[in-house]
């Protein structure tokens, strides 16, 4: 007090001494200032350290004890962060607890992951980085790896405040205490929604006063933080067609969607799992990252397979394995069933996850899958915990299912997958079996199927979502590996199965015939799975590196790839007729021909099995769209072997070369099936019984687009192209020139025939010549290739096409076509005249512009 009493008084005298000079004045004001700023030093506290423990802790502490400690203190949740912990690598999983209705998004998806690290930061702060393992070196003790740090420094995206230090002098560690509350409730990217999630759903900000944290649990290697977040929606326009943005039911309502969230942070290996490099004759989802190692003369592309980590329990296993005896994993991979999934289907998904025991014990073990149904009564689990897998069931009108995975991005190791489940992948599985099976199976013919056979459906989608999450891609060549007649022996199917991967899109056996009492239709676990997990979850010895292991692997696959069911067809090949989705056996114009032929047997019968009193046509509309799909993909499967390579993936010590046309022979026999199955004008599909009850319009607008895909798709400049080159390399390979010349043999037959022509005819002729006429204008290709020794990916390459030899073919080719019309313009009837001299002159106009 006395202290305030003198610098009030000496206020007071300086105030006195106004009238004196400037120099004096500045002197005076000077050391006012002086005195203050050192009063004030005075009287501030000094700056406080971080609290100790005990000054931390009191009795309305709530504590909990995992990988990070979580501690509740005044309505604020607090981590305590051990330096035991600081740059272990943590893969944060957020996913949605609960979403807004109408969006297509569904409680249990992923929302984003990332992984993260602590580190001691200055100014009583620690920080927390996002780590982006995009290069590496292999030894931190070489000059190299200075160079690869400096170029990949990881962002901060969390700095936080020390608030308490606990020195737990027994175990020799320090835990710095953390105040994480405003961190969660936030916005930050790492734990919520993306910016590109947030332009789709229209969203704005965050509403901080309606956003919280309801709850954080922490185990030993895992952190559960479960939020609430409300987000303001910009509502004032309707989102534009083909804008891609959704508003939300509850955006429209009120402005404003609330959602919650549940994060897992997940600690990652201390010593990651070793690397299984790729291959791409074997399909495995891969990772990659460039390796910079100080005695190599150049960077490499480190690519290796994502897959679960499954070790012998001791040493004595490990040596019973290699003896040849089954051995159970020291830890198995476990699925749970969602217990929302309705009671009934509960059984078939578990069988679906429990039928790849038979492809791990090629591998060497036993039981090393399985599922298990959810321990509703166990309050300690909860479904978005990162250290559970599980197979969510969503209440969606989305006909679909899908199988992810989250892997350690340094090995690959698959960490857990939540499989999604949408209620209406059944409305699915119905259509595809009707169409596909409903001639030779009566189970089939009915808008509503037995629970045995939709539980047997369900259990063919669960076994093939569950190989994804193994780390398995789509295998498209597995089903060009079987015999077409082999698809209607019933005997051979039981041995072998209509596909040898159920990693296939070979749903259902559609060539097999009413008069083979074919009983096998279901793909199954099969030999190519059997040997792709042989390949990723064989134990080899663990002193052996991953390059010695490769060889090892590679004696193994050059084996195996003697045998065309064992081999790997990439699901994104552009140009390889074996690799395509929906697809049967080795020869497409045979195996679609008999699929057509089951087609025409089920038309007629699809009123009858679908009808139902009191309902509209709906579903009569819905299967015979169905039908007709079917229909194209037969056309698409056969348009492929037109101007196509195969594709075998080789190595330099393997015979042969990787890439080779299809005979001119198969593509010949493609040509012959296109003219009598769809340019002889397909219009059986449209019968009057049923279009007259669908639709307003006739048959005759559908052929039309059905024949404008193909055509468009045959004189594709990317196929022609291909057709071109590969014929100047080798004479006897097929042509542009024997294209048209074989397609006009059938679309122009009127016109060459000089006889009458249907209006299915005509459509086709324009456009044929529509086609034609845009290949002299058309002004660059895109040539698409797969890039060699990478998972997935185009090689892409822009060809001016005017510069090619394709205007000059399809020139010649629309002045013969303007000679035949010439010649027939005055025969037949009236509106095949009209038609003929309407092509003439627009053939005419179009050459005389172009000379």
């Amino acid at each position: 007090m006395k202290r305030s009493i003198f610098f009030i008084l000496l206020t007071f005298v300086s105030l006195g001494h106004f009238t004196a000079s400037a120099q004096k004045k500045k002197k005076h004001k000077k050391e006012e200032v002086e005195q203050v700023t050192e009063t004030k030093k005075k009287e501030e506290p000094k700056k406080k350290d971080p609290l100790s423990y005990d000054d931390f802790m009191d009795s309305t502490v709530v504590k909990m004890q995992g990988l990070h400690t979580v501690y509740l203190k005044d309505k604020k949740w607090y981590f305590e962060v051990s330096d035991t912990l600081f740059n272990r690598e943590i893969m944060s999983i957020t996913r949605f607890l609960q979403t807004a209705a109408g969006g297509g998004i569904y409680g249990g998806e992923l929302v984003n992951k990332q992984v993260v690290k602590w580190e001691k930061a200055p100014n009583d702060q620690l920080f927390l980085r996002s780590v982006s393992l995009v290069v590496s070196s292999p030894d931190s003790t070489q000059p190299i790896a200075k160079a690869v740090k400096n170029s990949n420094a990881d962002p901060i995206i969390g700095a936080f405040k020390i608030k308490a230090l606990h020195v737990d002098s027994v175990n020799n560690r320090t835990g710095y205490i953390i105040d994480v509350t405003s961190y969660f409730e936030g916005e930050e990217q790492a734990f919520s929604l993306d910016p590109s999630f947030k332009t789709k759903y229209k969203i704005t900000s965050l509403k901080s006063d309606r956003s919280y944290i309801d709850e954080i649990s922490t185990f030993p290697i895992n952190t559960e933080v479960k939020t609430v977040k409300t987000f303001a929606v910009n509502n004032q326009k309707s989102p534009q067609p083909g804008s891609g943005e959704v508003l939300l039911q509850a955006a429209k309502d009120v402005g404003v969607i609330t959602m919650s969230f549940n994060t897992s942070m997940l600690l990652l290996p201390e010593v990651p799992m070793k690397k299984r490099l790729f291959d791409p004759r074997v399909g495995y989802f891969a990772n990659q990252y460039e390796v910079y190692e100080e005695n190599s003369q150049l960077a490499e592309t480190e690519i290796f397979a994502v897959r679960w980590r499954l070790e012998p329990k001791s040493n004595e296993d490990l040596e019973r394995q290699k003896k040849g005896e089954l051995i159970e994993p020291a830890k198995p991979i476990v699925y749970y069933v969602d217990p929302a999934t309705p009671e009934k289907w509960k059984p078939y998904i578990k069988e679906g996850i429990n039928d790849w025991n038979v492809a791990f014990e090629n591998a060497g073990w036993k039981n090393a899958i399985r599922g298990e149904y959810w321990p509703e009564d166990d309050t300690t689990m909860s479904l978005e915990d990162a250290r559970y897998s599980v197979v969510r069931y969503f209440a969606s009108p989305i006909a679909n299912a899908y199988g992810p995975n989250v892997h350690d991005p340094r090995s690959g190791e698959i960490l857990e997958s939540h499989i999604g489940w949408y209620h209406n992948v059944m409305k699915l599985l119905r259509n595809w079996y009707m169409i596909q099976a409903a001639a030779v199976d009566p189970r089939a013919r009915a808008i509503t199927f037995e629970d045995s056979l939709m539980g047997s459906l369900i259990r063919f989608v669960s076994s093939h979502e569950v190989g994804h999450t193994l780390g398995l891609r789509h295998n498209m060549g597995a089903s060009s590996a079987t015999p077409v007649e082999k698809l209607r022996d019933d005997k051979w199917l039981a041995a072998n199965g209509h596909t040898s991967s159920i990693m296939d899109y070979a749903r259902f056996n559609y060539v097999a015939q009413p008069e083979d009492s074919v009983t096998h239709l279901f793909p199954g676990i099969g030999a190519y799975d059997k040997w792709a997990i042989k390949w990723g979850y064989a134990f080899i010895d663990s002193s052996t590196s991953p390059k010695a292991e490769q060889l090892i692997l590679n004696e193994w696959t050059k084996e195996a790839y003697k045998q065309a069911n064992l081999r790997f067809g990439t699901e994104i090949s552009p140009y390889d007729p074996r690799y395509q989705t929906e697809d049967l056996g080795d020869n497409a114009m045979k195996a679609s021909a008999y699929g057509i032929r089951n087609l025409k047997l089920i038309l007629p019968q699809l009123e009858q099995w679908v009808s139902e009193d009191a309902k509209t046509y709906t579903d009569l509309r819905d299967m015979h769209k169905e039908l007709v799909g079917q229909f194209r993909r037969y056309m698409g499967h056969v348009t492929k072997n037109i101007g196509g390579i195969y594709d075998v993936p080789k190595t330099y010590d393997m015979e042969g070369v990787q890439f080779e046309v299809v005979p001119a022979a198969t593509q010949r026999e493609a040509i012959e099936f296109l003219n009598k199955q769809l340019f002889n004008a397909p219009d059986w599909l449209f019968p009057n019984t049923i279009m007259d009850k669908i639709k307003i319009e006739t048959g005759v607008e559908a052929v039309k687009q059905l024949q404008t895909t193909y055509i468009n798709a045959l004189l594709d400049a990317d196929r022609l192209i291909r057709l071109h080159e590969t014929s100047i390399l080798n004479s006897q390979n097929f042509s542009v020139e024997d294209l048209l010349e074989s397609l006009e043999k059938a679309i122009l037959k009127s016109i060459n025939n000089k006889v009458k022509s249907s209006v299915y005819e005509r459509n086709l002729q324009k456009v044929y010549v529509e086609k034609l006429i845009e290949l002299l204008t058309e002004d660059k290709a895109e040539l698409r290739t797969v890039a060699l020794g990478i998972p997935y990916g185009y090689d892409v390459s822009n060809v001016k096409l005017s510069e090619t030899d394709i205007p000059s073919i399809a020139y010649g080719h629309l002045r013969k076509i303007q000679n035949k019309l010439s010649i027939s313009a005055n025969n037949t009837d009236d509106l095949t005249q009209f038609h003929n001299q309407y092509l003439h002159q627009r053939i005419k106009n179009i050459l005389e512009n172009n000379k």
